[in-house]
Formats: structure tokens, C-alpha cells, sequence
């Protein structure tokens, strides 16, 4: 390979002389090498020039070697199906190109477009509200840490300056900060912002980026994205290259840059303070790292753990990194947490602290290892709410074990209201149930989304860490106990399978059966057949109460079958005391399953069969 060398991120980059004067000026980072040595283009970005600069993988053996080519800019106002931007609640697409088969879908025209509608959609909402006036909007906007997110930033901020919208801009923030900048009251930081904006994917993959938007009155719903999408979808229609200038004039005049990030990190060290009312130090003595998974959150061990006293020694990944280059940032991935309970175990620490991308999840290991996530970190937020609040209801989805449920009601005394899955449906479900008299005071999720009640029904995991840290700082002030114990002793009783898994069975739209009607209604089909053989069935019981799908229990466990919210797959999640308990759950729902030539069901098979081996 002919070119010159470059030497940055400690890599050996090929950079070919001609490209030398393109790349003058912008900052050139290597991409790792977790990728086939087949050359493909992993990455891009728009130079001054506005030529666009590629990111090829070498087909050297050296797999340090990353060579940069350059390509026209591509056609500027592609084919987009706004429709299928939509993921529930939020907005996700593939920002660049790298990976093989997925084509970018998140162009930027197509965030400016949707940046321009939801300062429409932001403007009627106060029009509605009789709060518009001749007051200018002003929306702040933050990112994680994906390599596309300066672009996709730009993008949206030009098509809110073409609305008269002021811009303030965070940088990297976590999306609870971009929910908290429309309700903190601060001139100096431009705040309160109308509107909140966060890019952010959370955990997907290194392509991918997407959005959500906030207002004082919470997250946009489902309802609310497809207004925007279609919105969009019409404002696209109509932009031209002179439009885009011209929004970037706008731009450059209405935007501010603001550092809101430390003021919401001090935000949570006053929240410790105040309620553990043990001074500015409260954990002073306490050894807790931190895993950030180079996403936005490394601002907890400096910004919040060290100002109350803790000791971060050990904390790791803290570095923004949109390659992800460590492990994925995500709660539930079994790489992740393997890494924050060596990190604990190493340091000897007395916890551990992890969060995904944008930091509205987050999970814990205590001192011994042992894991704090999914059932558990549900069990021991809904204990500390349940001392604070004695009887109230706790609203989790629908995955959570029957062990949970007994835990909350029979040892807690509250009541628990298992929902339907979506972080979104389940925080929605706790506000609903206050309005209607009924008390609620935290709404949570298997995947690490938590709302309280008292933080604004905001799914921030810094809080729900907040909640873990007031206890461990009470407890040492009090001279009850000092360490994580005191927190692995309230979910001691907390009932725990000894086998669960989790099996996904794809629906094949292009199958006959399919076609004709949808997934969706192909799915309802298997769940039906399902109901009906579960009725006939003594040994299984269907729940009496359920919201989504078929949950049924037997052989000392249970089993839940449900439609995806957005895919064409059936998830089956199976709990039992043992493999043979699972393996007779899993043979009630394969005989139904494999009635219907459609859906993939050899995943579960394979699981039937190694619980046979056993």
C-alpha cells in the first residue's frame, strides 16, 4: 500500500499524500481492529472541503493498519422511509456506513429534517398550551459518544435554527441531563431549555445513532415520534442545498455551547448529601469503581463518587470512545458485567457501578461479585422506595420472576403490578396509576430503566445509583454497617431461579403463511393456539392477570411468550428450580410452536436438547 504513515490513537494509519491537504485541519482517530481483514468502508465523515473522508479497513495482515480514501459526497437527498426511523418512543437509524448489508438510513438532511419538525411539533405543543407568545424556543441538544454524533448534532441543530430556534448545545451528556435541562432553572446555563434533544442509540452497535426529545412534561411517546416522523418526512420533501446554507447560517448565529454536565453531576452530589444528612463527605472511606463502557458516563467517578468522598481508584472505560472498543456499554450484557466484577474483585472495592451508552441504565456488583441487575436491582430499589414508602405499588414489565413478586408483596409488604415491556409503558403505567389514586413510587424494567417518582418519572440510572449510594453512606453514618453488605442484605431473601433463559423466535415475513397478513397477526395466531393448549393442560396455569403475551406457570416455574414491540419475533422467557423444569416448559411451548412453519423455532430445540444432556 503506497502512502505515508500517521501516527495517532497509538495506531499505525496509511494516509495516501494526496489526501494529506483534505484531511488538513480535522482530527483523524484510527479505528480499532475488531473487524475482517476484508476491505470495507467502516466509517465517514465531511471535511472542510466537503468531500467526504473514508475510513477503509486494510487488507494488510497488520490489523493496525486503517487507510483513508476519499469519495465524492454523496447524492444529498436520498430516498428515506421516515416510517421505519421509528423504534417506540425514540428515533434510530444507521448514521454511517461499516457494516456489511446495512445501508446509513439516518442521513444528515434527514436529521436537519427532523430537527426542523420537532421545533414545529415544540411550537404547536405551546400554541395548544396558550404559551407560544413572540418568546424564541430554545432547545438543547447532547450526544453520547458515537462517532457520528457531531455530524448528526449539526444536522439537527440546523433544522432547529431554520425555525428561529435558539441552540444550546452540551456535547457529551447523558440523556437524564437533557430531560433535566428543560425544568433546572439557570440563566447562566441558558435553562430552562422548552425542549431536550439526545443523540443517542444507547447500546447498538457503532453504526447506528437516533434520538430522543424531551419536554418539562417528560419523553416524547409513541404518538408523538410518528407525528414528528411524518412531519419530517414532509419538510425533506421540500429541502434543496440552498435551504441547508441557509439553516447553517442560522446556525452559526443562534447557537451557544454550554457545559451542562457539571452542573447536573452536582445535582447528584447535593442529592446524596441531602439525604444522608452525614455531611459533604458522606462516603468517605468507600472504595466504588466505575465502568462507563466509553459511553457518556465516566462523569460519575469524578463528578459525583470523588466530590462525597469515595475512593475511584480502578474505575475503567471512562473515556468516550463511539467504537466501543472494550465491551458493549449495556447493563445486560453478560461481557459487560463480567468486566465490572473482575474490576470490583481486583480492587477489592466495596462496589461497583455500571452504566449503558447515555445513562438512563445502570447495574451494580457488590463487593463478593455477585450481580445487581435485572430482578435484583429491581428488588433492592423497590426495597429502599418501600421503606421510604410504605405499601406502594411497584410497576416492573412483564419479564420479571415470579420470586420478585413475592418478594415486594410477602417480605415488603407493597404491592407489585407486573406490565408490559418497554421502559416507556412501564414508567407510563406508574404515572397513570397515581392520577387514578392509586400511590406509586417507582416504575422499573429488567434492562435497567428505573423512574421514581421523586426525580420527575425521569428513567435515569445515575439516580437509581443516587438511591444506592444514600444507603451505603446512611448506614456507615448510623454505624450500622459499613460496605456494600448492607445492600446485599436486603435482597437476601429475594427468591432466585436456578435456570432461566431467554430464546427468540423469528417470524419469516417472506413465508406464505406470513405475507398475507403480517407478522403481527401471524404471531397472534401462536399465541391463541398457545392460550388454548395451556387451558387444556392441568399441569400449567395461565396467569389471571397478565398485559402482553401468555404467561404461564408449571413444573415449579413459569414461561412467557410475547410479541416483540417492534420485530418480527416471538422472545420466550423461561425461569425453573432446575434444567428439567425448564425443559418441560420449553416442550409445552415447542409443541405448539411447531405447528406454524413460519416461525424459526430451532434455537429452542437446541436449548430442549442440552437440557436433556444435563
Amino acid at each position: 500500500m503506497l502512502g505515508s504513515t500517521l501516527c495517532c490513537s497509538k495506531q499505525a494509519v496509511r494516509v495516501f499524500p494526496s489526501l494529506k491537504p483534505a484531511l488538513s485541519g480535522n482530527s483523524v482517530q484510527a479505528l480499532p481492529s475488531r473487524y475482517s481483514h476484508k476491505p470495507r468502508q467502516l466509517s465517514s465523515c465531511t471535511n472542510r472541503s466537503r468531500r467526504r473522508v473514508v475510513l477503509v479497513e486494510a487488507s494488510s495482515p497488520n490489523p493496525s493498519q486503517i487507510s483513508f480514501a476519499v469519495e465524492s459526497q454523496p447524492t444529498l437527498f436520498q430516498a428515506i422511509d421516515f416510517k421505519k426511523l421509528q423504534n417506540g418512543s425514540d428515533i434510530r437509524g444507521v448514521a454511517i456506513v461499516g457494516v456489511e448489508g446495512e445501508p446509513v438510513t439516518l442521513t444528515e438532511p434527514a436529521a436537519e429534517a427532523i430537527g426542523t419538525a420537532f421545533a414545529r411539533f415544540l411550537r404547536g405543543k405551546k400554541e395548544q398550551a396558550g404559551e407560544a407568545g413572540d418568546r424564541q424556543l430554545s432547545v438543547s441538544i447532547g450526544h453520547d459518544s458515537r462517532v457520528s454524533a457531531d455530524v448528526i448534532t449539526a444536522a439537527v441543530a440546523r433544522g432547529l435554527a431554520g425555525e428561529g430556534v435558539k441552540v444550546v448545545r452540551f456535547g457529551l451528556a447523558s440523556t437524564p441531563a437533557m430531560f433535566s435541562s428543560t425544568v433546572t432553572q439557570d440563566e447562566s446555563l441558558h435553562c430552562p431549555n422548552d425542549g431536550g434533544i439526545m443523540i443517542t442509540a444507547s447500546h447498538l452497535p457503532f453504526n447506528r445513532n437516533g434520538l430522543k426529545f424531551f419536554t418539562a412534561k417528560g419523553g416524547a411517546n409513541k404518538a408523538d415520534i410518528a407525528t414528528i416522523l411524518a412531519s419530517a418526512a414532509q419538510i425533506y420533501a421540500s429541502m434543496s442545498a440552498e435551504s441547508v446554507r441557509a439553516n447553517q447560517e442560522k446556525a452559526e448565529k443562534q447557537t451557544v455551547l454550554v457545559d451542562y454536565m457539571k452542573r447536573y453531576a452536582a445535582d447528584l452530589v447535593d442529592a446524596v448529601r441531602k439525604a444522608a444528612k452525614a455531611g459533604d463527605r458522606p462516603l468517605e472511606g468507600y472504595h466504588i469503581v466505575v465502568d462507563a463502557g466509553n459511553g457518556a458516563g465516566g462523569f460519575f467517578a469524578g463528578g459525583v463518587l470523588e466530590p462525597l468522598g469515595a475512593n475511584t481508584a480502578g474505575s475503567q472505560f471512562l473515556e468516550p470512545d463511539g467504537l466501543f472498543p472494550n465491551h458493549i456499554p449495556n447493563p445486560e450484557d453478560k461481557a459487560a458485567m463480567e468486566a465490572i466484577t473482575a474490576a470490583v474483585l481486583r480492587e477489592k472495592a466495596d462496589l461497583g457501578i455500571i452504566f449503558d451508552t447515555d445513562v438512563d441504565r445502570a447495574a451494580a456488583v457488590d463487593s463478593s461479585g455477585k450481580e445487581i441487575n435485572r430482578n435484583r436491582l429491581i428488588a433492592l430499589i423497590a426495597a429502599i422506595v418501600l421503606e421510604e414508602h410504605p405499601g406502594t405499588t411497584i410497576v416492573t414489565d412483564s419479564v420479571t420472576s415470579d420470586g420478585l413478586t413475592t418478594f415486594i408483596e410477602s417480605k415488603l409488604g407493597g404491592k407489585h403490578l407486573r406490565f408490559k415491556r418497554g421502559y416507556k409503558n412501564v414508567i407510563d403505567e406508574g404515572v397513570r396509576l397515581n392520577s387514578v389514586g392509586e400511590e406509586c413510587h417507582l416504575a422499573m424494567e429488567t434492562s435497567g430503566h428505573g423512574a421514581l417518582k421523586e426525580n420527575r418519572w425521569l428513567d435515569d440510572g445515575a439516580y437509581l445509583m443516587v438511591k444506592l449510594l444514600v444507603k451505603l453512606a446512611s448506614a456507615a453514618a448510623k454505624g450500622e454497617a459499613k460496605g456494600s453488605a448492607v445492600l446485599t442484605r436486603m435482597i437476601e431473601d429475594l427468591q432466585e431461579a436456578d435456570e432461566a433463559t431467554e430464546v427468540r423466535l423469528r417470524i419469516n415475513q417472506d413465508h406464505a403463511d406470513v405475507a398475507p397478513i403480517g407478522f403481527r397477526a401471524y404471531g397472534e395466531k401462536v399465541l391463541e393456539a398457545l392460550t388454548a393448549t395451556v387451558e387444556g393442560d392441568a399441569a400449567l396455569s395461565k396467569a389471571p392477570v397478565n398485559y402482553e403475551g401468555v404467561r404461564v406457570s408449571g413444573f415449579g416455574g413459569w414461561f412467557l411468550l410475547r410479541l416483540s414491540l417492534h420485530d418480527p419475533v416471538l422472545p420466550l422467557n423461561i425461569e425453573g428450580p432446575s434444567k428439567a423444569a425448564t425443559r418441560r416448559l420449553a416442550e409445552a411451548v415447542v409443541s405448539v410452536t411447531s405447528q406454524f412453519p413460519a416461525l424459526e423455532i430451532s434455537a429452542l430445540q437446541k436449548y430442549i436438547d442440552a437440557c436433556n444432556q444435563n
